[in-house]
């Protein structure tokens, strides 16, 4: 039987055999583990503990229905979303705290995971939306190709800090259909002082970013109002601007096509050690978000999300 022309990249690389043996390298990979820019080269499979907070087990806090993203993900059914344990970037205002810096969850296995796929696709969501998965793409990979032998047909979203190595990017091609990064910082300063001295921040995310458009180019809106293929990009703007918003919008104008699925996130609010901070220590204010507006407009980019006013800082 031929395969329909809008199935999703990875069904083919099932089919190959590919995903098995990418994910088999990626597995190999945590024994010195650089799945992430921190390259921490901790053995991850003789339990050790890398400095995202992961070793070898797979933890998840949570599976199921979101309808909190962006519209053309979550459609009627809702994105079907699978919130990863621990993370590499570890910010101090991170909304998630338990489950990214704490590792709140519960150890799963390769099955459940891609059993968790097969019931979201279940309850009728548009896709699978991988929160946080940076430091487990290994086993997202072996679940992927599980799940696809049971039937997943549904689109792959990578929702990701945006903190990503070319390297690992690669074993995605393919495999990945939308790709949802976070763009957090214009300035190394700045993320070296809030994500935990990963000062390599914006020079990492500015080439994930454009592998990840090289990938599946500009995100369109099918039909059926849902995107299923490209790259949505994400960032929060900060109080006093810390982000550097205006600087990452130019960059995205610069480099990506002005077309560019951009999210313009006004609900910053101080969660976790944010309160150890008093510059970020506030939700933003109305001017701060009018300012980004503004910038945004200047930009000429023309596919923008702008959410809620905020009500003050």
């Amino acid at each position: 039987m031929q395969p329909h022309l809008s199935e999703p990249g990875y069904l083919k690389l099932h089919r190959q055999g590919q995903l098995t043996e990418r994910a088999q390298t990626l597995w190999n990979m945590m024994g010195r583990c650089e799945l992430c820019p921190r390259r921490c080269h901790k053995n991850r499979l003789k339990g050790e503990t890398g400095f995202c907070g992961a070793a070898k087990d797979l933890v998840i806090a949570s599976h199921g229905p979101h309808f909190g993203e962006e519209k053309p993900l979550v459609g009627r059914g809702g994105s079907g979303t699978i919130f990863f344990s621990h993370c590499s970037l570890r910010c101090v205002f991170c909304i998630n705290w338990d489950i990214s810096h704490l590792g709140k969850g519960t150890v799963r296995g390769i099955n459940d995971l891609a059993y968790m796929m097969m019931d979201l696709q279940q309850q009728g969501c548009h896709n699978i939306n991988l929160v946080t998965p940076t430091h487990y793409v290994p086993h997202i990979l072996l679940a992927v190709d599980k799940a696809a032998g049971y039937g997943l047909h549904l689109p792959l979203v990578y929702n990701t800090c945006g903190w990503e190595r070319l390297e690992i990017l690669e074993f995605l091609d393919g495999v990945i259909d939308v790709y949802l990064p976070d763009y957090k910082y214009a300035s190394s300063a700045m993320s070296e002082k809030y994500s935990a001295g990963a000062s390599s921040y914006p020079f990492v995310a500015q080439k994930a970013l454009l592998q990840m458009y090289r990938q599946v180019g500009t995100a369109r809106v099918e039909a059926d109002g849902l995107v299923k293929k490209g790259l949505m990009i994400r960032h929060l703007v900060m109080p006093d601007h810390v982000g550097g918003t205006k600087d990452v919008i130019q960059w995205i104008a610069s480099h990506l096509p002005k077309d560019t699925y951009f999210n313009l996130m006004s609900q910053y609010h101080p969660y976790h050690k944010a309160f150890d901070y008093p510059e970020i220590a506030r939700t933003i204010t109305p001017q701060e978000y009018r300012e980004s507006i503004q910038w945004v407009k200047e930009s000429g980019l023309t596919r923008v999300d702008f959410q809620r006013m905020p009500l003050g800082g």
